[in-house]
């Protein structure tokens, strides 16, 4: 059984700060963890413009359907349902899946089926989701071959401006924004209200369908109480893997906090070793080599992420660098020995909630935000017969011991987020910023 992301089955972190019941237990999970990406708030983004997966009996076809239903029998991690009779459910969503007039009726009704098993992990995406195609990039090496049925080019992409948005009381908020992309430029903030795109309703997907390198208009309200504001933005066409890095390193930068030099660094996905070895660079020998202190912040976006991870802040190794003839320097065994704090959010999920579990574990750092998703399973993406998605649990997850699915990681500092009309506020960095600058000038 293959899924895409798969951790090394031994840490020198694991070696050097655990005992042999947990190593042992860690090392189990790091052969079973993927992505985690069912679930969570999914970021709002459209299709391609050129490739649009479409089904062309979208009425008469309950093949997608018995699809799920049959994976989910045959490979869905707990053998018993979580006590469900699934031959029963089957039945009970069939007819509903069968009346269904068209592709997004039949996928609600099919993860209405999925709900019952009340786990992470686990949900149907179509063309007409946005965490459809991140989820197809995030897997394409498990799903090269099918995935050339419906891509061709093997190249997963899709029109957008790099914005996450969050529906609160019928609502549209922008909840994250992607540095390096149309929406950061344009100067869209968190908490903005998103009215309309174009004069029409605001969609995800129909926004800026067919629209890359034109001119969209989106109308937005920045204050409770304010006036309607037009913000012209021009979407690109957006490669997933590439935009989260992207973002990652164009979010690096340094806060002068009252002398202190706090470095900080948002990691939207840790789906591939890339953004870990990104992140290693960046405090090594990039923007924030200088800092005196650094904000780790892992929420929204993606899971994944390897434990071992922590040992860039919990190591005891030297670090070494090699100078080839031509100049070239190649860090190796980096490590942070200065102050650091990690955000997390609800929308901190999977292989993150591990790393902010074993962060808080072995107070390597202040936690500080709000808790975690609790969403910690192991997933296996299937790409169907008629090009939708399923994201399945295959594996259960326990840390030390404990299960996180369900339960989360609580922050060592509780910081509410009001989103809505934040106007760009973070109360949680502006938190982390704090206790740093703190550490910072009693360390001094």
């Amino acid at each position: 059984m293959r899924w895409e992301v798969i951790a090394r089955s031994t840490t020198i972190f694991a070696e050097r700060v655990m005992t042999h019941r947990q190593r042992t237990t860690l090392m189990m999970l790091l052969m079973t963890l993927s992505v985690c990406i069912a679930g969570l708030s999914r970021a709002e983004e459209p299709p391609p413009q050129t490739t649009t997966v479409q089904h062309e009996h979208p009425a008469a076809d309950l093949a997608a359907f018995e699809e799920v239903w049959r994976t989910v029998r045959d490979h869905f991690y707990d053998p018993t349902f979580r006590g469900l009779d699934w031959a029963a459910v089957g039945e009970k969503y069939r007819p509903l899946a069968a009346a269904a007039s068209s592709d997004a009726e039949r996928s609600a009704v099919i993860n209405r089926m999925l709900s019952e098993l009340a786990v992470s992990h686990t949900g149907h995406y179509t063309a007409s989701d946005p965490a459809y195609f991140q989820l197809l990039d995030i897997f394409s090496g498990a799903l090269r071959r099918p995935l050339r049925r419906f891509f061709p080019d093997g190249q997963v992409y899709y029109p957008g401006i790099g914005i996450f948005t969050r529906s609160l009381d019928g609502k549209t908020f922008i909840a994250g924004i992607l540095d390096g992309l149309p929406a950061r430029k344009a100067g869209l903030i968190v908490g903005d209200e998103v009215l309309a795109a174009d004069g029409k309703p605001f969609h995800p997907i129909n926004a800026f369908a067919a629209k890359v390198g034109q001119e969209v208009t989106l109308t937005i309200r920045r204050r409770i109480d304010g006036p309607p504001e037009d913000v012209v933005v021009v979407p690109v066409r957006i490669k997933p893997n590439e935009a989260f890095l992207k973002a990652m390193e164009e979010s690096a930068r340094i806060i002068d906090a009252d002398g202190a030099k706090i470095g900080y660094i948002h990691v939207w996905s840790y789906a591939g070793s890339q953004y870990q070895q990104l992140l290693e660079r960046e405090v090594s020998s990039g923007k924030l080599k200088d800092a005196d202190a650094l904000v780790w912040d892992l929420r929204d976006g993606w899971g994944g992420a390897e434990t071992e991870y922590l040992h860039l802040f919990h190591g005891r190794a030297p670090t070494t660098t090699l100078i080839n003839r031509d100049g070239h320097r190649s860090i190796a065994n980096v490590t942070w020995r200065k102050p650091v704090a990690m955000l997390v959010n609800g929308g901190t999920r999977s292989g993150k909630e591990i790393l902010a579990y074993g962060f808080r574990r072995y107070a390597i750092g202040e936690v500080i935000g709000s808790r975690t998703a609790g969403a910690v399973l192991a997933g296996r993406a299937y790409l169907l017969s008629d090009g939708s998605l399923l994201l399945l649990a295959v594996a259960d997850v326990l840390v030390d011991g404990q299960r996180l699915e369900g339960v989360g990681v609580r922050p060592t500092i509780s910081v509410p987020f009001p989103l809505a009309y934040a106007q760009g506020q973070d109360p949680q960095l502006d938190r982390a910023v704090a206790v740093l600058s703190s550490a910072v000038g009693a360390g001094g």
